[in-house]
């Protein structure tokens, strides 16, 4: 993995957690060495990022701190495009409606090559 994903991957993993994290938890999600992480760590605070913690104890990420739009991975447009699926099936019309929405933006920004990820996703959303 190159460093610039290595860094914005640190970020979403403390995004999606409210409790400390430690570089061990860390690197074992990124298959990266906590070393590696420390290093990543101190490079982000560097740049500003609002990254709380010490090493031993964990880091959180701080609450009002975003980023510009990042590229979806193929996996993250899938699931994206699966739940919109699902909600198109499931849901009030005002919601499958918002659900058709989502997709149309997902395709027209996602480059060429990662839109038959949205357009024919690996698997469907089967209906209950």
């Amino acid at each position: 993995m190159r460093r610039a994903d290595r860094l914005f991957q640190i970020i979403q993993v403390l995004r999606r957690t409210r409790n400390p994290l430690t570089a061990d938890a860390i690197a074992a999600e990124l298959e990266t060495s906590k070393r590696t992480i420390y290093r990543d760590i101190a490079t982000l605070i560097g740049q500003r990022v609002p990254i709380r913690g010490e090493a031993g104890m964990g880091y959180i990420l701080e609450k009002g701190f975003d980023l510009p739009p990042l590229m979806l991975t193929p996996d993250e447009i899938e699931a994206a495009v699966l739940g919109a699926q699902w909600v198109i099936g499931h849901a009030d019309p005002v919601l499958a409606r918002a659900a058709e929405d989502l997709m149309a933006k997902i395709a027209d920004t996602v480059p060429e090559r990662l839109r038959p990820f949205v357009l024919e996703p690996a698997s469907r959303a089967r209906p209950y």
